[in-house]
């Protein structure tokens, strides 16, 4: 064994020496030190010896064995120093995941763009709002029956005398203060988050979005928005939409109207969409009630104008044929991939 461990020992080290690739490395250690290794037969071969023998030999062995993990360890460090990468141009690259618009994003991008071309501005403002703008201003003053329309999140109050706050139920203050800052004439949009405390279901949420409008000026007339909406409801479907306008009630508008349009599934022919009627309805509007123009500073009796409102979910849902309005706040990214 000792002759067997003085050639080993003179011939390994300049073979490691002599490699040239991992491979080639690999080879030389699993001659020497593998399962079937030339060191590894005398390791296991010292319980077959004498305690002297097993004293003498057995240390040099396992000493030996060190050295050569130690060179094989250095080499390789070599070839991986030395080494250059091969990148081969023409392998297919590895296809990055990106993100996917909201459907309820690209339908208000959709609406955006649409009133845009139509001579809109869009306008923006704070989901909390006090009580007069989304109330008072709104000629639903305290007490006022049609408060109950709008199951309200009030906010809590530091000290009784601050004026009481809430999440907004709607869009409409945003056009309050507008009015209170702007002279007529002018014509904008306001895209939105609103809430309402409600029991949610497939088509109900506590928290939503609403796409109001309003157009103020001296002679504007409800003719102008059925001919407005017609041609959004028109381009936002990407086909021919009739409109009609249904007597309605809203505190904030007189004459108020409920807003049809011809189903864009079935064309009038009757579906599941439009309940077999041919029609949707698809939001609510008016000429602007003289109370209104009265809280933001206008004179009624020389300017007029309309305001309206659609629910964003609603159009989405019947745009990309969405079943559920819970799922475009759901977490499910199945959902949004679609898009």
């Amino acid at each position: 064994m000792i002759m067997t461990i003085n050639e080993i020992e003179h011939s390994v080290f300049a073979e490691i020496h002599n490699t040239h690739t991992a491979k080639e490395l690999e080879e030389v250690r699993a001659r020497y030190l593998g399962r079937k290794g030339t060191l590894t037969s005398v390791l296991r071969g010292l319980a077959e010896l004498s305690l002297e023998d097993r004293r003498e030999i057995g240390p040099r062995a396992q000493a030996l064995r060190d050295r050569i993990e130690e060179a094989c360890e250095d080499r390789l460090q070599d070839f991986e120093a030395t080494s250059e990468t091969f990148f081969d141009v023409s392998f297919p690259g590895k296809k990055i995941t990106v993100g996917h618009h909201n459907p309820l994003s690209l339908l208000i991008q959709d609406t955006e763009d649409i009133f845009l071309s139509l001579g809109f501005s869009v306008v923006d403002g704070p989901e909390v709002e006090t009580e007069f703008n989304n109330f008072d201003a709104l000629n639903i003053p305290a007490n006022h029956p049609a408060r109950e329309m709008w199951d309200t999140f009030w906010l809590k109050r530091a000290h009784n005398t601050e004026p009481r706050k809430l999440l907004r139920t709607h869009t409409s203050p945003v056009q309050i203060r507008y009015m209170q800052t702007h002279e007529p004439p002018f014509r904008i949009i306001v895209p939105g988050t609103t809430y309402r405390y409600e029991a949610t279901d497939a088509r109900h949420e506590m928290q939503f979005s609403q796409i109001e409008g309003l157009a103020v000026g001296e002679t504007v007339t409800l003719a102008n928005f059925k001919s407005i909406i017609t041609a959004f409801f028109s381009r936002l479907f990407a086909q021919k939409v009739e409109i009609r306008l249904r007597p309605s009630y809203f505190p904030f508008v007189e004459p108020g109207v409920e807003v049809d349009a011809t189903c864009p599934r079935c064309h009038k022919r009757g579906c599941e969409l439009c309940t077999f009627t041919g029609w949707l309805e698809l939001g609510g509007a008016g000429m602007v009630h003289p109370h209104v123009f009265d809280a933001v500073g206008y004179n009624p009796n020389t300017i007029q104008g309309f305001a309206f409102g659609v629910g964003a979910e609603r159009l989405a849902m019947i745009k990309y044929g969405i079943p559920d309005i819970r799922l475009f706040r759901s977490s499910d990214l199945r959902f949004i991939q679609q898009f």
